[in-house]
């Protein structure tokens, strides 16, 4: 009996070895969803779209986006981690993936268990804008100015644990300022509120705050990524007055856990083609986004984990709460 048992055992496992082999050879056959949890129009969507775009075309199916907004990201990405792990159903999501559990006392999914990682797709730098009355006219005195006058400075930010916030509090943190945040309920109406001096400075989307600097309706005073942007190869870095400064958001896809891994790599290996499209990198560039070149999941994996730490700190340290 126990050797018969044990041979039907046998026999499952691999009825289900087969069957997970086959499923991920006729990997798609129907369109694949793509989840936004963020609203239509905005930069999420805009590079989510123009990605399913391209990445329909290698995959062999369409990537249908669907904007599942609500709570902060919460809705749309625990709608992902509830779907079914066959890979028509996968999440692009950005830095506040790895800030959420951070900044609120109850989650709905667990922020690495749930999900499998796919590949990181593209970083999106940020820029510092300021009043154009405001007296700093450089990084070195926008730093100096801020230290200086503890309490008193002001900026707009999308939102509690929004990009603009993070990089706004992980300056803080670094350089040891403390500057008041004004949440709003989006960019728009926190770049309004610097235009009109309502607050002192804000941490911008650099597509949206290179345009008002272009506009002249604000001055630039740095940019947040590592090295300087190609867009405004004259306009310095934090992190050449703060070393080891960086703060941006990212996109990146997961999938439900437990979807099959040779889903997985054919989702990988579709996206990085995609990457690769002449159409896409110009969308991307117009957009301030700079995409990876090699995204791998396990890389996004390790990725995730130094930015839970990271973010994490900077909540602490900022008291950060959405409750």
């Amino acid at each position: 009996m126990v050797t018969r048992r044990l041979i039907c055992t046998s026999i499952v496992g691999a009825m289900a070895l087969v069957s997970v082999v086959a499923h991920a050879q006729d990997y798609p056959t129907r369109p694949v969803k793509l989840i936004v949890p963020y609203a239509a129009g905005g930069p999420t969507d805009t590079f989510a779209r123009a990605l399913a775009d391209a990445w329909g075309r290698r995959l062999g199916q369409p990537l249908v986006v669907e904007n599942r907004t609500g709570a902060g990201t919460l809705v749309g990405t625990d709608a992902v981690a509830k779907a079914q792990p066959d890979g028509y159903t996968i999440l692009l999501t950005t830095v506040a993936h790895s800030v959420n559990p951070s900044i609120h006392s109850k989650m709905p999914y667990k922020t690495v268990e749930d999900f499998a990682p796919v590949g990181l797709a593209a970083k999106a730098p940020l820029v510092i804008v300021v009043n154009k009355k405001f007296p700093a006219q450089n990084l070195q005195e926008f730093i100096s100015y801020i230290k200086d006058h503890p309490g008193k400075v002001s900026y707009g930010s999308a939102g509690v644990g929004s990009a603009p916030h993070l990089g706004a509090e992980l300056l803080n943190y670094m350089v040891g300022a403390k500057t008041e945040h004004v949440p709003y309920r989006g960019s728009a109406p926190s770049m309004q509120d610097v235009i009109g001096g309502h607050v002192a400075f804000m941490v911008d989307s650099a597509p949206t705050g290179l345009a008002q600097v272009k506009a002249g309706t604000v001055r630039l005073i740095a940019t947040t990524m590592e090295q300087r942007l190609p867009q405004t190869p004259d306009t310095p870095a934090v992190a050449e007055v703060v070393p080891k400064y960086e703060a941006y958001t990212w996109n990146a896809v997961f999938t439900p856990a437990q979807t099959p891994a040779p889903v997985i790599a054919k989702l990988n290996t579709s996206l990085q083609e995609a990457l690769q499209d002449p159409g896409l990198q110009k969308q991307a560039y117009d957009m301030g986004l700079v995409l990876e070149k090699h995204p791998q999941p396990q890389a996004l994996a390790s990725f995730l984990h130094s930015e839970l730490a990271k973010w994490g700190q900077v909540a602490k340290a900022a008291k950060m709460t959405v409750n």
